[in-house]
């Protein structure tokens, strides 16, 4: 209580009301990491805020995918703790299913997130012992209003989908017409026979590309560095879950060589069509790099067949054209940027010592969970939903224990002051 005496005695508008002291942690983003470690925390017993700078839960999802997404993994392997999937959902639920799920969640937990309240700054009082989150609430129509959070905890639970990446390459400006980024392609649609470059050949870029397809357009997929692509299943069975199931038994580097045997099988030589394998393995590289490797679900078939055409890298835009690094100039009518996110957590987070600048902390998985001073990363393991659940447990584990072990304390506090009322009334 001392420590919070001095925090409001540095600033004498504590008690405006746009100042609160929360009792428990502050989690930062209100995705499915989010909701995960607020949902861990109450069954600790330990209440907690949630602010979220979009109107609604897991934004990502709502606002920035396209329409026939699907989760690229079994549903057992995506969901959130302490709650399955229905049932009666498929292997691979849609995005709407994925939608309604977390909405669900987060009422069946009772988790009510502050919406509409963008962090632009965090810092911790070394004097206090508190963390201060500034936040800018927007109100009706335009107005904004600053808004100032104390709490004990904070848990960073952006993502690491937070931020679009767009990329600078010369020339784009002058391209004329139209250029998006894969957060706001919805559907191919409205690019019914029109030539569309896709520069990104992960997941987005050849799900993209499979899309335009569908609906009548000539994509053309920009490749420009190496990628692993393995089939979504081998034998029935999910190959994320295959490979899970060996790495129990084998080390990393030989479930890899399995894995590569595995999809060599199944799709062939796919360096024969441009898409040239890392020297480094799929699980590998994903453990190291973050790099996800591409789950194929029909993309492949339409680079045989030349309906997606396959490209090397930018070289760089001119008016209703591209010319790429080899030479061949491409005329084409708009352009996809399937080239990712990044976190944003440098933006906002002052402190240097757990979070690297690249926005992701600095301890590899499965140590990145918590910093110092009450301090905690949720979503940030590079392992998908299976991962932002693992961190939720161990986060909310460790606030239970020091929440339980405080009001144990206090408990004692109070008892002994209690008593000593008691001994001096019969004076």
């Amino acid at each position: 209580m001392e420590n919070l005496f001095r925090l409001v005695d540095q600033d004498q508008d504590f008690f405006q009301p746009k100042w609160t002291l929360v009792n428990g942690p502050i989690i930062v983003g209100a995705g499915p990491s989010g909701l995960a470690a607020a949902a861990c925390l109450k069954e600790q017993g330990v209440p907690s805020v949630v602010l979220e700078r979009a109107d609604c839960i897991a934004s990502l999802w709502q606002k920035r995918t396209y329409d026939r997404l699907k989760l690229h993994l079994p549903k057992q392997f995506c969901q959130l703790p302490k709650l399955p999937f229905p049932e009666d959902y498929p292997e691979y639920p849609t995005k709407r299913q994925f939608i309604q799920y977390l909405e669900s969640y987060a009422k069946h937990f009772d988790i009510n997130p502050k919406f509409n309240e963008c962090v632009h700054s965090a810092r911790y009082d070394e004097t206090s012992g508190f963390w201060k989150v500034k936040t800018v609430v927007t109100t009706s129509g335009s107005n904004k209003t600053e808004f100032e959070y104390i709490c004990r905890w904070l848990i960073v639970a952006t993502g690491e989908n937070a931020e679009s990446v767009m990329p600078d390459i010369e020339g784009l400006s002058e391209f004329g017409g139209e250029v998006i980024h894969a957060c706001n392609y919805k559907s191919g649609e409205k690019f019914k026979g029109k030539k569309v470059l896709v520069v990104g050949c992960g997941n987005s870029g050849m799900e993209v590309s499979l899309d335009l397809c569908n609906h009548d357009a000539s994509p053309s997929m920009v490749v420009r560095s190496s990628v692993h692509v393995l089939p979504r299943e081998i034998l029935g069975k999910s190959t994320f879950e295959l490979a899970v199931s060996m790495m129990k038994w084998l080390p990393l580097w030989l479930v890899d060589k399995l894995m590569l045997i595995l999809a060599w099988l199944v799709l062939g030589n796919t360096e024969k069509y441009g898409l040239k394998r890392p020297s480094t393995g799929p699980l590998e590289l994903k453990n190291t790099k973050g790099k996800t490797p591409v789950l194929d679900i029909g993309a492949l078939e339409k680079i045989r067949s030349g309906d997606i055409h396959v490209v090397p890298g930018i070289k760089r835009f001119s008016r209703g054209q591209v010319e790429l690094v080899n030479g061949e100039k491409l005329d084409i009518d708009s352009v996809v940027l399937a080239t990712g996110y990044r976190s944003n957590v440098p933006s906002w987070l002052q402190e240097g010592e757990f979070f690297a600048k690249n926005g992701y902390p600095k301890a590899a998985f499965p140590h990145g969970w918590k910093g110092k001073a009450g301090l905690y990363a949720a979503g940030f393991t590079r392992r998908g939903l299976s991962g932002a659940t693992s961190d939720a447990m161990r986060i909310a584990q460790d606030i239970g224990n020091a929440w339980k072990e405080e009001n144990k304390q206090l408990k004692k506090r109070t008892i002994a002051r209690h008593r000593r009322c008691i001994s001096l009334s019969q004076f």
